[in-house]
């Protein structure tokens, strides 16, 4: 089931234990602090740094998950919580120094990595610049500290490869939002391809039988036998209406230009407009074929529809269809109604041009849609 636009895809379970692997990968460099704490002497420095680095390592972990998801959601972290958050993390760590002595160094790897995901990018560096010159800072202010050339280049390496981790946890997020975003207008397209082909439809087949129904009506009593026949008509086009919106619902119609031609032979004699259709068609490419059919649905139907024309004429050609009449004509050169915004969008497909305007003589209505080239 497709979830709601806008929505995260739920993530696998084997991303979401990465993640935490990402978060927790580097937990090792606890090993030492832990172990001095062990050793203490006294109980309460035992538990105290134990407990302190435990649940640094905790919030550590913790933190880099929020910041991971506000990320695969697109989402800024919040630069103020994000200060604070990394300023208790800091604060555990250094509750440790009672039972680690100068090893709770270790935690400012963690501080720069975090640091480095969470941080706006110079705050990040000068993060990382002030956890890798504590080491020394600290071994000449505290008596006993020995200076931790280790810690150091661990800073480093660890904020190098945060760096490279956020990096690759952006794109992730931006990728997985264009996944979301085509979805979403591939969505937006077939709803809009299926209005348009339910409107093209019945809009020509309702129009026509508007127009037969009409005529029975004025033939009911001067003339019965012709009044049935334009009814049995009638019950037709509104069978072949039906069974056209069942197929387009489940896609299997096809508009073909012989199927159309012959269609507005009966759309026209039935609106009692003279019609001049050809006999025979080109060959076509399908896609074509189908696009000339649409062009001739659209233009009968705005031909009975709306011109007041007394006489209308199709032409077929290898590289273009026309329809065109001799009633009133387009209000505006471009004046266009849904279904020729929908032909449009079909022709654009194929690179084809739509045409709207006057005929040549500057009287009536003429549409066209023509390739660049022959087609055949």
């Amino acid at each position: 089931m497709d979830l709601p636009t806008g929505q995260p895809r739920p993530m696998h379970r084997h991303w979401r234990y990465i993640g935490w692997l990402l978060a927790a990968v580097w937990l090792f460099f606890l090993n030492v602090p832990i172990s001095t704490a062990l050793h203490q002497p006294e109980l309460w420095r035992r538990v105290v740094g134990v407990t302190a680095l435990v649940g640094f390592g905790l919030g550590y972990v913790l933190l880099f998950q929020w910041a991971r998801r506000l990320r695969q959601l697109l989402l800024p972290i919040p630069a103020g919580r994000a200060r604070v958050a990394l300023l208790l993390l800091l604060a555990v760590g250094l509750v440790s120094i009672p039972g680690t002595d100068g090893d709770w160094l270790a935690i400012l790897v963690y501080v720069a990595a975090a640091g480095v995901f969470l941080l706006p990018l110079w705050e990040a560096l000068a993060t990382v610049a002030l956890c890798a010159v504590t080491p020394a800072l600290a071994s000449r202010l505290v008596p006993g500290w020995e200076s931790e050339n280790g810690i150091v280049f661990a800073v480093l390496l660890a904020s190098f490869a945060m760096f490279g981790v956020s990096g690759l946890a952006q794109r992730n997020s931006e990728l997985q939002a264009a996944q979301r975003e085509i979805a979403r207008l591939a969505i937006a397209e077939e709803r809009a391809r299926a209005a348009r082909d339910l409107h093209d439809i019945l809009g020509h087949s309702l129009t026509v039988v508007a127009i037969k129904a009409e005529l029975a009506g004025r033939l009911i009593e001067v003339d019965p036998g012709r009044a049935a026949h334009e009814i049995a008509e009638v019950e037709q086009l509104a069978r072949a209406a039906l069974a056209d919106v069942r197929q387009t619902v489940g896609a299997y119609r096809e508009v073909t230009l012989a199927g159309e031609l012959a269609g507005a032979r009966s759309a026209l004699a039935a609106a009692g407009i003279a019609a001049e259709v050809p006999a025979e068609t080109p060959e076509l490419p399908p896609e074509w074929d189908r696009l000339f059919g649409w062009t001739v649905r659209e233009g009968v139907t705005n031909v009975v529809r709306h011109s007041g024309a007394r006489c209308c004429t199709i032409r077929v050609h290898p590289d273009g269809v026309e329809v065109d009449d001799d009633g009133r004509g387009p209000s505006t050169p471009e004046s266009a109604g849904y279904g020729l915004v929908g032909l449009r969008e079909r022709a654009r497909r194929l690179d084809a041009v739509v045409s709207v305007g006057r005929r040549w003589d500057g009287t009536g209505f003429l549409l066209r849609v023509h390739a660049p080239v022959e087609v055949r």
